[in-house]
């Protein structure tokens, strides 16, 4: 072995595999969607705010999440302004790191929509302090929560994740 063949060894951990390609693809899809979709409807649909019946069971509506998910920890506290982008920040850069590594395409799929669900909704909160819901489901006395493109990207792919680990044998050393 020449010293060369080792610092192609050093390189080659640090290009992406297909995998990881594919995943960051499909990111870049998500926020691309997920901002022209926030676009629209701030920009064109809900000028003015309104409530929109698209069907019985759907409706356009706009709403501002400051919390996490299901409007968890919804507030205008310094901790959500400051505190919440700077954990998203990390938890998706960790997530890049075992996108990086995966070696699954459905491991990728998966985490490459919740990085970019991630990305999109953080894009939000650092532009307007908050993430801009407009996706209204309601079904049978049932009523969702609003959500957003991002959002579904999230759930998608985590539910990919879930089912990839729970389908996927491990390989024997």
């Amino acid at each position: 072995m020449t010293p060369r063949d080792g610092d192609r060894d050093r390189a080659s951990r640090f290009r992406p595999s297909p995998i990881a390609l594919k995943g960051l693809a499909l990111a870049a899809a998500v926020v691309v969607l997920d901002q022209a979709s926030k676009w629209w409807i701030l920009a064109v649909v809900m000028r003015p705010p309104r409530v929109i019946e698209v069907t019985p069971f759907f409706n356009l509506v706009m709403g501002w999440n400051r919390g996490v998910s299901f409007g968890l920890f919804n507030s205008d506290s310094p901790l959500n302004v400051w505190l919440l982008p700077l954990v998203v920040v990390a938890v998706t850069v960790a997530l890049a790191v075992w996108l990086w590594r995966a070696e699954s395409r459905w491991l990728g799929w998966g985490l490459g929509l919740v990085i970019g669900g991630a990305v999109g909704n953080l894009i939000d909160r650092l532009r307007f302090g908050a993430v801009a819901d407009f996706l209204d489901f309601h079904a049978f006395g049932w009523h969702w929560p609003a959500f957003n493109v991002a959002d579904s990207g999230i759930t998608v792919g985590a539910a990919i994740i879930l089912l990839e680990s729970l389908f996927t044998r491990e390989k024997k050393p």
